[in-house]
């Protein structure tokens, strides 16, 4: 069997699936069950644009089939005009067979996950927090183009209208698959307010993408956790600074501790809290299985090395550059103010290419 049958054979399998999963979100079984649902509505959607493009490449297939028959008939004027659409309908097809392979590439499960993202300020005194408020309002930006919806999880502010830390949730198609690659450090490199002397500073924040995790993903037993409350501190009203209503959780086995004081409410701050908890140990699954694969192949995107310098944000010069794939673009205010699609792009296209060649 050729390359392109075993190409069509794939399409066919994978238009069969998907038939199948449709059968079963009529299931009322499927129906009544909201996990089972959510996992056979993902798979469905997922398959939709392979058999969209596999209708499309299969009626090209019996075109060009047509066309090669006229192209071989004793009407001369006709098979020329034929053989100009074999040309055609070639260059079509290989068009169509290209992203069938693309979207035949196994994808990860969490790709279509909402993302929680933490931001926190790195080396660089008060000069790092506010870049780390910039990187926030930069990724809010962002999601408001694509019509995501943001949530604010947990705060810790800085001086001079920075962030020591910031924890949100990004609600829409794909967030998680989008965002993933922007996890690692930061830099910037710009005179800082605070310079008399316009001097370059380098200052950096640490950022990482995590799936949000639902309760299936990861069991957690009660048992290991430490739950400590205590009293909000920071802006806020009077309810939140006086009462005792900032959760703290500690999971023993990992060490990992989420603090969240947002809300007035303790019952809505340990939700949130457990909600960041589940995602961090979600993550720490998928950098592991990340990096059993590195040890099988180099990478360069996608370890989950949230310690790697991944890109540079240079203020003189407009320039920011992203280190993992050698890119570098002048249009620093641009992708500042949310203007990120380039750079995604180009990420998650090197990702595919390592994928594809594993």
């Amino acid at each position: 069997m050729s390359n392109s049958e075993q190409l069509r054979e794939k399409i066919r399998t994978a238009t069969e699936r998907r038939e199948e999963l449709a059968r079963q979100l009529a299931d009322p079984k499927v129906i009544g069950d909201p996990d089972s649902l959510r996992k056979v509505a993902r798979e469905h959607a997922g398959l939709e644009r392979i058999a969209e493009v596999g209708s499309e490449l299969f009626k090209l297939d019996d075109e060009l089939a047509q066309a090669r028959e006229l192209a071989e008939g004793a009407d001369e004027e006709l098979a020329e005009l034929a053989r100009s659409e074999i040309e055609e309908l070639r260059g079509r097809i290989a068009g169509l067979e290209t992203e069938a392979r693309d979207l035949l590439v196994p994808s990860d499960p969490l790709d279509d996950r909402d993302a929680v993202i933490e931001i926190r300020a790195g080396t660089g005194g008060d000069e790092a927090g506010l870049f780390a408020g910039d990187l926030y309002r930069m990724y809010s930006r962002f999601a408001d183009r694509r019509n995501w919806r943001v949530e604010v999880l947990s705060t810790s502010e800085g001086v001079l209208g920075g962030l020591k830390e910031i924890v949100f949730l990004v609600r829409g198609k794909n967030a998680y698959g989008t965002l993933r690659y922007e996890s690692g450090v930061h830099r910037v490199q710009r005179v800082p307010e605070t310079e008399s002397q316009g001097r370059i500073h380098t200052s950096a924040a640490t950022v990482a993408v995590l799936p949000e995790a639902e309760e299936v993903d990861v069991e957690i037993n009660p048992e290991d956790l430490k739950i400590d409350v205590f009293r909000s501190s920071g802006p806020g009203g009077q309810s939140v600074n006086t009462t005792d209503s900032a959760v703290r959780i500690t999971h023993e086995p990992t060490g990992l501790v989420v603090s969240c004081q947002d809300e007035k409410s303790q019952h809505k701050n340990k939700a949130r809290a457990m909600k960041v908890l589940r995602s961090r140990l979600l993550d720490m699954k998928v950098a592991e299985q990340e990096a059993e694969r590195a040890r099988e192949r180099r990478t360069q995107i996608g370890t989950g090395d949230r310690s790697a310098k991944i890109r540079t944000y240079n203020f003189p010069q407009s320039r920011v550059t992203d280190h993992r794939i050698n890119l570098t673009v002048h249009r620093l205010q641009e992708i500042l103010d949310g203007e990120l699609d380039e750079l995604v792009s180009e990420l998650r296209m090197a990702r595919r290419e390592e994928r594809l060649s594993a």
